[in-house]
């Protein structure tokens, strides 16, 4: 994705700054680079790649964020931890976007943003010829402007230690977006698929009065089961929407398709 001048750029950051909510579809079926055009022909604005949940290779991560990137899909993974080496393997493969599950501190918010940025505001190894410059041959800091302004972070909050730390988390500089994971969050305190509990109306309220204090995103994630509460929390502030898994849509396609023929 690139400006007439070349630039890198980020439509999912663009669209945040302007005020717009975007809306992201979460891979972990489809391996093929097929899923970037249906993703944008479905009119969503991102994928991201869940690396914590599926068994992708990198090779196939690389694949389809390079795809994305062809036809204006911003490209997120999450990855399994926040382990540096591994987050900085996927951006090398073409992702514009780490999401770091069950984030528990400021100090953990502040490693993985050492690890997605380059100097001077982290300490990621310096590019080569990269996929999301479109292969351009660009002075080294330039490049490393270009892609640390483009690249974003999304914290996941998905625990109660993590809810305690959300003001914490939100105050870090890189951090862009806390993406509130209401599923692992009912999970963790014993009110599992339970998203109509007061603990998920007071963790939004929570993690948004942070977002708001630090002028970060509100995500909203784990509610695509029940779009009424994710038009709820879009209400809210949420500006960041993950809307469900191509697994997920594709059965719930499919089983609306045979039902209407029944």
């Amino acid at each position: 994705m690139a400006l007439p001048d070349g630039r890198l750029r980020n439509n999912v950051k663009d669209k945040l700054t302007r005020g717009e909510t975007v809306y992201s579809m979460t891979v972990r079926l489809v391996r093929g680079v097929e899923i970037a055009g249906i993703a944008r022909a479905a009119g969503f604005d991102s994928i991201y790649i869940d690396l914590e949940h599926c068994g992708f290779s990198l090779e196939t991560v690389g694949q389809i964020s390079i795809a994305s990137l062809g036809i204006g899909i911003a490209p997120f993974v999450r990855v399994p931890s926040p382990d540096g080496h591994f987050i900085t393997r996927v951006l090398d493969a073409g992702a514009l976007g780490i999401i770091v599950p069950d984030l528990h501190s400021a100090d953990d918010a502040r490693a993985v943003v050492r690890a997605v940025k380059y100097r001077p505001v982290g300490d990621r190894s310096l590019p080569g010829v990269m996929s999301q410059l479109t292969y351009r041959s660009v002075p080294t800091g330039d490049a490393c402007q270009e892609l640390n302004e483009a690249t974003m972070v999304v914290a996941m909050i998905e625990s109660t230690r993590g809810l305690a730390q959300a003001d914490a988390i939100a105050a870090v500089p890189g951090i862009d977006i806390l993406l509130v994971g209401a599923n692992d969050l009912c999970s963790a305190n014993g009110v599992a698929g339970q998203f109509d509990h007061e603990l998920v109306q007071s963790a939004f309220h929570q993690v948004h009065q942070a977002c708001q204090a630090h002028k970060k995103t509100l995500g909203v994630g784990g509610l695509a089961s029940r779009p009424d509460l994710v038009k709820k929390y879009v209400a809210l502030g949420g500006r960041y929407v993950s809307l469900g898994a191509d697994l997920s849509l594709l059965l719930a396609a499919a089983t609306q398709k045979r039902k209407e023929v029944s």
